[in-house]
């Protein structure tokens, strides 16, 4: 599904944000401490505000894996308050996680019997496109024509 994945500049990331001055914008955010337990709400919250905007259950069910990938590498390896956004318009649908580690998050080989390292691959599989940007701070994955048609 992927067509072009950067893990370097968000050049993807901010043409799906200037593309949302078009058109209306849905989006949402939120900060919590780092705790595992904060994952499962992270997920929650990210499929209810898909639902009100009409977000197909298929895309709904990417998005909710790229949160939860992206939330738990922030818990994982970064530090301080993770901050989640999530933001939608007739273009496209653009998550960002960001937390106080400027170091990049990145993807690493994975072999058969590793049991962790997989995230980014499935968020590389799942999002159009991916990459970092503020520094380093902020991971991001963006998702085209998230929106069902009116019925």
């Amino acid at each position: 599904m992927n067509s072009t994945t950067s893990t370097t500049a968000p050049l993807a990331g901010q043409d799906c944000k200037r593309r949302g001055t078009r058109s209306p914008q849905q989006e949402f955010d939120t900060v919590f401490a780092p705790d595992r337990r904060r994952v499962a709400g992270a997920r929650r919250m990210t499929a209810s505000h898909l639902r009100l905007w009409h977000v197909s259950e298929s895309l709904t069910a990417d998005v909710v894996v790229t949160v939860s990938e992206l939330v738990t590498n922030a818990i994982q390896h970064g530090y301080g308050d993770i901050k989640l956004r999530v933001q939608c318009n007739a273009d496209c649908l653009l998550v960002e996680v960001s937390d106080h580690n400027p170091a990049p998050a990145r993807m690493r080989p994975v072999h058969d019997e590793d049991t962790r390292g997989r995230g980014l691959h499935m968020i590389d599989q799942l999002a159009q496109e991916w990459g970092v940007s503020n520094g380093g701070f902020t991971t991001w994955a963006a998702f085209g024509f998230p929106v069902e048609p009116p019925r």
